[in-house]
């Protein structure tokens, strides 16, 4: 049987919440399931040995790239789906545009949420009341990316990671400025953690000039000897890393998200995002800013993570 399921959000995060929902279809129907996903997605870099992934379609639809938008780019779409004989679809919004691709695409059975209903869908709660009224399946497991021993056994000794040592994951980086704790923030916590255990940090960030600049920073810094950086490293080859690390340390970033579906435990750092970005799986453990409650759009509260929060939660997950 082939099924295909289609999720259009941006980013890697948005991604990983939904594995969850593939993994219950394939489940269901004892087979891999196929994604359309967008390029920005980078799926094909972390879900490659996935085993209830099957076939990773890109959806060519955004600024970089609008092969797929438009009628002619519709038409193009429609025959990517149709050479793949598809038995039942799963498609993840509420887009007509979406029902007539699968209609023409010569799909036999079409899921979908309610049409033209996008207004105030939940991220996690949407999709689970989906397959529930349509499949009657209760989806309650955290995100899972698979990666094999051997490529795990590869890093550990490329990188050589000392299980002797307190390993961990920085993800410095983030999706905008409002989202990167400061490096002294980092940084305080480091000399705190050093002064008592023996680690090695592995600090994941991107090029943007913004990251680069807080990563430098701690580079530059008196622990540049216990850092190793990773930002030339594409994310199919950090994968192993954060697997093989004790535990993650993360701004609301795509690594945030990454980290938790390979069962690494996983802090993170919600500034200025709402907290179900930080807490749907169980091994994230969020720590909002000083002095607030709850987090959302515009906390801006990337000054105001405190350092020991951070230290006291390391060693409660430690310990």
């Amino acid at each position: 049987m082939r099924i295909l399921a289609v999720q259009n959000r941006m980013g890697i995060g948005d991604t990983v919440i939904f594995l969850p929902f593939i993994k219950a279809l394939s489940k269901k129907y004892n087979s891999p399931i196929s994604i359309l996903v967008k390029e920005s997605s980078k799926a094909k870099q972390y879900l490659y040995q996935t085993n209830y992934i099957d076939k990773i379609l890109l959806l060519e639809r955004d600024n970089n790239n609008n092969n797929h938008g438009g009628l002619f780019g519709t038409i193009k779409l429609i025959n990517y789906i149709k050479k793949n004989s598809f038995d039942k679809i799963f498609i993840f919004n509420s887009s007509f545009r979406f029902y007539l691709i699968a209609k023409l695409s010569g799909i036999s059975e079409i899921y979908q949420y309610p049409l033209f209903k996008k207004a105030n869908q939940h991220i996690i709660n949407t999709p689970k009341k989906f397959l529930q009224n349509k499949l009657s399946i209760d989806v309650n497991e955290d995100p899972e990316i698979q990666i094999d021993n051997l490529t795990i056994s590869k890093t550990i000794e490329k990188f050589q990671i000392n299980k002797d040592e307190t390993n961990i994951l920085l993800g410095i980086g983030g999706s905008g400025p409002t989202k990167r704790v400061p490096a002294k923030i980092f940084l305080a916590f480091i000399d705190k953690i050093l002064k008592i255990k023996k680690c090695k940090f592995f600090l994941a960030t991107g090029k943007n000039s913004e990251e680069q600049i807080i990563l430098n920073e701690i580079l530059q810094s008196k622990f540049k000897d216990h850092c190793v950086p990773l930002d030339n490293l594409p994310i199919k080859e950090i994968l192993p890393i954060i697997k093989s690390c004790n535990l993650s340390i993360c701004n609301d970033s795509s690594f945030s998200h990454l980290s938790a579906a390979l069962n690494t435990k996983t802090i993170t750092l919600m500034v200025d995002t709402p907290i179900i970005y930080g807490n749907y799986n169980s091994k994230m453990f969020p720590i909002i800013p000083d002095g607030e409650t709850i987090v959302s759009h515009h906390t801006s509260g990337k000054d105001r993570i405190n350092p020991q929060k951070i230290f006291d939660k390391v060693i409660e997950i430690l310990t």
